[in-house]
């Protein structure tokens, strides 16, 4: 008969994986443990420790009993000073040396206003001379303007005159011309070779007074009352208000050719008198011309 196998043999994987499973278990919580104990951080100490040395004053000694230390000694202040002074009669006298102060020159507040106002009048002063030297140089300009152009129109006049002179008695042998009667060409120099007026009164004779307000009439026009030897012409703007009356007169406007004073003064107060057609329908203020010329007497 033969002997059966020991039934534990066939245990023995068992009991192998069991093994292996709580050697593994150890060396997990081996592992852990190092970890959490060999790589942690000490805290540092709050006071860093050293050596302690022996306290003493030299490099050298003998003796086992460290020695007392030396007893402390009061110091000892001075006596305060006496509260009373002795004046020796040796000491010098204290004397002073320097120079003195300049003295401070008082300021007289009415001599100080008299002279801030100096010095403003002599400002205003230089104003008023330069405003004055600006529109002496403005008038300067403008009466040279007013002179050219009156030289420009005298040549285109007198190139006018010559042209219908020579056209009119061409073919002729004429050296006369008027209603008076006698030798010579009756008129005024500066009158116009087609007018028939050949004396005194209003076109073109030697008191002309021409206006020009867009065809409205007038009541009265009178001429300039002067007794001057100055001649050329004046051009007034005027301005009308719908009754006629001429309520601003400003001469010697464009087309003027002299700035004599006296002769726009005169013009101006000859266009004050002047009175026009009243006309309800009219501008409020209607702005027109008068034209004064003025001839040697």
């Amino acid at each position: 008969m033969q002997p059966h196998p020991n039934n534990d043999l066939h245990k023995f994987p068992s009991e192998r994986r069991k093994g292996i499973v709580g050697t593994t278990i150890i060396h997990v919580v081996l592992f852990t443990f190092l970890v959490l104990v060999s790589f942690t951080v000490r805290p540092r100490p709050e006071m860093e420790e050293g050596i302690m040395v022996n306290f003493g004053t030299d490099e050298t000694g003998l003796g086992m009993i460290e020695p007392s230390p030396p007893a402390l000694q009061q110091e000892t202040s001075p006596p305060p000073p006496s509260n009373v002074a002795v004046k020796t009669a040796e000491e010098p006298l204290l004397t002073q040396n320097t120079e003195e102060a300049p003295e401070v020159k008082k300021v007289d507040p009415e001599a100080q206003k008299k002279k801030l106002e100096k010095i403003e009048a002599d400002k205003k002063l230089r104003e008023q001379l330069k405003a004055e030297r600006i529109l002496k140089e403005q008038a300067d300009i403008e009466r040279k303007k007013i002179e050219a152009e009156q030289q420009r129109q005298s040549d285109i006049i007198n190139r006018t005159k010559n042209a219908l002179a020579n056209a009119k008695n061409s073919g002729t042998n004429s050296t006369s011309e008027g209603i008076a009667g006698g030798q010579g060409n009756q008129g005024v120099p500066t009158g116009s070779v087609d007018s028939k007026n050949r004396g005194e009164g209003g076109g073109t004779g030697n008191k002309r007074v021409s206006y020009d307000l867009q065809g409205r009439g007038f009541q009265k026009l009178p001429p300039p009352k002067y007794d001057y030897q100055g001649e050329g012409r004046v051009v007034v703007e005027v301005s009308v208000d719908r009754l006629g009356k001429v309520i601003q007169a400003v001469p010697g406007t464009k087309g003027s050719t002299t700035l004599d004073e006296y002769l726009l003064k005169v013009a101006k107060d000859a266009a004050m008198e002047a009175r026009f057609e009243i006309k309800p329908d009219a501008p409020v203020i209607q702005k027109g011309t008068i034209t004064y010329n003025f001839i040697l007497k």
